[in-house]
């Protein structure tokens, strides 16, 4: 019997109207353009307003507009996997909302969370289901609302994230292209440099608790920096060993956007050029788990079939992974 594997046959985006630029941020909390283009690489990001917008209005476009342009009917949709750190509310899942939304009635569908790295997790988990024979057409989504958690007086946090996602249609093939290799890793001894303080069952929402403004991100960024560029960087020099890779064999680094100096120091340890290595950070800022699917979304057109990629992630948790794919279509 043939080996079946689990290729991307679309992928689709979306981020908000509505743009935040450095200006702006400027006249908000105490800092200035230079000083977080220097130190980020970031200029601008989106944000979702409005009454009852919540992070499924980002899953719902950017999968009614993958269904649209891989001419999929909904109702053949067998699982709808949502990678969020920002859900609607803490049930239903977002992605029962998404499903609702885009008529995938005949799907089952569950959130899954694992901060910046969530992506790369719901991939890694959606490409199983394929794997195994169970279903023929599996949706994963990451997105998030980070606006939503962000304290706008925290010049440390506010001037990083922003809204945004994207999703990706899994299909199975027996051509030897898509999902090839996975490394998942995590540590929680981490938690207590990236995590938000209240709001969840150990520390229930309260008058003091939002007094206190815990229901924000709270951040050691010099830790989480130091964690991010050795494991980010080692995890993908790992896959590419493991698969036997030089830096000749990848087409695209496809790294989450949190920061321009952690995505620098992933290429260089994989030893990858900067024209290999797929950058948006700029203009939407880190989406968590929306970074990935829109990085692929902007660069789908210059993407060929056969093409290596690796994907790589870290976020709070800490989580962090990698993901080595050969690209399916041509853009």
């Amino acid at each position: 019997m043939e080996k079946i594997y689990a290729k991307i046959t679309g992928v689709h985006g979306y981020v908000p109207d509505y743009i935040l630029t450095n200006q702006e941020l400027e006249t908000m909390v105490d800092t200035t353009d230079e000083w977080i283009t220097t130190r980020t690489g970031i200029k601008e990001r989106r944000i979702l307003k409005g009454a009852d917008q919540g992070t499924s209005v980002i899953g719902i476009e950017s999968v009614k507009g993958l269904l649209e342009k891989t001419n999929t009917d909904p109702t053949e949709i067998d699982l709808i996997i949502c990678a969020t750190t920002t859900p609607d509310m803490v049930f239903p899942s977002t992605a029962n909302i998404i499903a609702s939304g885009v008529g995938a009635v005949n799907s089952f569908s569950y959130d899954l969370q694992a901060a910046c790295s969530g992506f790369l997790y719901a991939l890694a988990t959606g490409a199983k289901f394929i794997e195994s024979g169970s279903y023929n057409k599996v949706v994963v989504v990451g997105a998030d609302k980070m606006s939503s958690i962000i304290d706008y007086t925290d010049r440390t946090t506010c001037i990083i994230f922003g809204d945004g996602g994207g999703a990706v249609l899994l299909e199975p093939t027996t051509e030897e292209v898509g999902i090839r290799d996975s490394i998942l890793r995590s540590d929680g001894s981490g938690a207590e440099f990236l995590h938000m303080k209240a709001g969840g069952s150990r520390r229930p929402a309260t008058v003091q608790t939002v007094e206190a403004r815990e229901h924000f991100v709270h951040q050691e960024g010099a830790t989480v920096f130091k964690f991010a560029v050795t494991n980010m960087a080692d995890v993908s020099a790992e896959i590419m060993k493991k698969n036997q890779l030089d830096a000749e064999d990848i087409a695209w680094l496809v790294p989450h956007q949190a920061n321009l100096r952690i995505i620098d120091a992933t290429a260089k340890r994989m030893g990858v050029g900067p024209e290999k290595v797929m950058i948006n950070i700029e203009k939407y800022g880190n989406t968590t788990s929306g970074t990935i699917p829109l990085c692929l979304w902007d660069y789908e057109s210059q993407l060929k079939k056969n093409d290596n990629l690796i994907l790589a992630a870290f976020g709070g948790g800490f989580t962090w992974g990698s993901v080595y794919l050969k690209w399916a279509y041509n853009g």
